[in-house]
């Protein structure tokens, strides 16, 4: 059974067709991609599943659940268990590492907070950098720290938007291989957007192709 529904949505924006009346399913526990150019749409799918954007119709459906119908949000995105990692990762630059992922366990007013991260930081051998901030530590490490602090809330889903666009091929390589392991280990749904067919080829148990505002299996 799916464990993300998107049924006949269509979403404009500025008078602009983005998508017209796509459906896809995303199975449970599996890496699935959204293959496509920039602009076909596969960063607004993550939007809408997130509940970041609504569609001009249709129905999303996450983990049995209807969330959204056509332009009413009926489950909020604090409310869906979802991680959203974006191109620029949006680490908080003025937060130390700690902080930046011991930030959403304190919104979210969690208990045995410095426990958690100290388990998350050590899972993904970052632990030394708890006190640094973003911008001493490398673009991988800071890979590692935008997943951490999504992980560290236990979504069931993650969504990844372009995350290594910015890495060079050794590191992507690496962090490819890291993705999938995290799939295993959390037992999560990752969602991961691209551009590159390698990228896609290597990381996805299924790809779908985004393309002239519609969805097709690859």
């Amino acid at each position: 059974m799916p464990i993300i529904s998107l049924r006949n949505i269509s979403k404009t924006f500025r008078n602009r067709t983005i998508l017209k009346n796509i459906s896809l399913e995303i199975p449970q526990g599996k890496i699935t991609c959204l293959l496509g150019n920039s602009g076909s749409g596969k960063t607004t799918i993550l939007r809408l599943i997130a509940g970041l954007e609504k569609p001009r119709e249709g129905e999303i459906v996450i983990d049995n659940r209807l969330v959204t119908k056509d332009e009413k949000i009926i489950i909020p995105p604090s409310q869906r268990a979802i991680g959203f990692i974006f191109q620029d990762l949006a680490l908080w630059s003025h937060m130390s590492i700690y902080e930046n992922i011991a930030f959403g366990l304190k919104v979210k007013k969690s208990q045995n907070i410095e426990q958690k991260v100290v388990e998350i930081l050590e899972f993904f051998g970052i632990e030394q950098y708890k006190n640094s901030y973003p911008n001493q530590i490398s673009g991988g490490q800071q890979q590692l720290v935008a997943i951490a602090r999504s992980l560290v809330l236990k979504p069931k889903i993650l969504l990844m938007d372009e995350p290594l666009a910015n890495l060079d091929i050794h590191l992507k390589a690496k962090m490819r291989e890291q993705i999938k392991a995290l799939r295993d280990s959390f037992d999560i749904t990752i969602i991961y957007v691209t551009h590159d067919h390698e990228e896609a080829s290597t990381l996805a148990d299924a790809i779908l192709l985004v393309e002239s505002r519609k969805i097709s299996k690859k």
